[in-house]
């Protein structure tokens, strides 16, 4: 079994078409027939139903066909690795976040790994829908909020994180250990737009709690959020990572309860799909920084 008799079964699966399929390689049809035939005779067993022009895949051309898809995925990786062993600056990656508060985390740690690659292509995009980025191979990995039970995924945890009740430091309840997360219900509220997913976090809890959240005052933006709360005009729900990024003077920060709101943040990537060395060298990047916030706020 060769290489190239792999290559020319792999492209008649793809277009299911003899001819159309020798065109795609920039080889004669009989070329392509007869190196299909050298495969089925060295197997024992036809891979195609020929039915007139038509094709089909018979049951051991279901089997090959896996088999041919994890053996050339495997040749592209190790193309790939080896490539990196001459070239590590070279090449490109992208990785995809959740649009809001992760996706300034991330952005933050640009300015320290783009200057030691700079010949490397390097995307950062802040998306409503990282699987799809991911599943596609438009991203080589993405940071997000973890959901169990996709076994598509390989999973690297980062951290948990709470979310507060954030008001002016003249609302009522400024200077309490903790608010009953009940209490949002009474209060003037702005907040994200519904796609965003700190919002659709909050929504579920107040969903689970019997009530529908109903803010007055809706903004994409983290910093006329702030400077909302900042006047009075209502309080707030955010995660504690975005806070920390931004001056809190003038604002209360209090705990909720009843229930207490937490989400778990980590990496995902494709199994089994091959991570670059830039990959691998900014997902350590981002452990580090993690753990150095992590050490921060024990030190606080």
């Amino acid at each position: 079994m060769e290489i190239r008799q792999l290559e020319c079964f792999k492209a008649v699966c793809q277009e299911m078409h003899f001819t159309k399929a020798a065109e795609r390689l920039n080889i004669s049809q009989p070329t392509l027939s007869y190196q299909i035939k050298l495969l089925e005779d060295e197997l024992k067993v036809p891979l195609f139903n020929r039915i007139g022009k038509k094709i089909t895949m018979t049951p051991a051309g279901d089997i090959l066909h896996k088999y041919c898809t994890l053996i050339f995925n495997a040749l592209e990786g190790v193309q790939q690795e080896i490539s990196e062993l001459h070239q590590l600056e070279r090449g490109d990656l992208t990785v995809v976040t959740l649009i809001g508060e992760l996706n300034e985390l991330i952005s933050g740690l640009l300015g320290e790994f783009y200057p030691r690659h700079p010949r490397l292509h390097l995307k950062l995009l802040g998306v409503e829908d990282v699987v799809e980025y991911v599943v596609s191979g438009e991203a080589d990995f993405a940071v997000t909020i973890l959901q169990e039970g996709d076994e598509r995924f390989e999973v690297i945890p980062l951290y948990n994180e709470e979310f507060y009740f954030v008001a002016s430091p003249d609302h009522p309840l400024a200077g309490q250990a903790s608010v009953d997360f009940d209490r949002i219900a009474h209060e003037p509220v702005v907040m994200f737009p519904e796609t965003h997913r700190c919002r659709q976090l909050v929504d579920a809890a107040c969903a689970l709690k019997g009530f529908t959240l109903h803010p007055h005052i809706e903004t994409t933006t983290i910093d006329s959020l702030l400077q909302l709360v900042r006047s009075g005009a209502g309080v707030t729900i955010l995660s504690k990572t975005l806070l920390e990024m931004y001056d809190l003077q003038k604002l209360c920060l209090l705990p909720l309860c009843n229930p207490s709101l937490t989400r778990t943040v980590g990496i995902v990537y494709l199994k089994d799909k091959y991570l670059c060395a830039a990959a691998q060298e900014f997902i350590a990047l981002i452990q580090e920084r993690v753990q150095k916030l992590k050490k921060i706020q024990v030190q606080d």
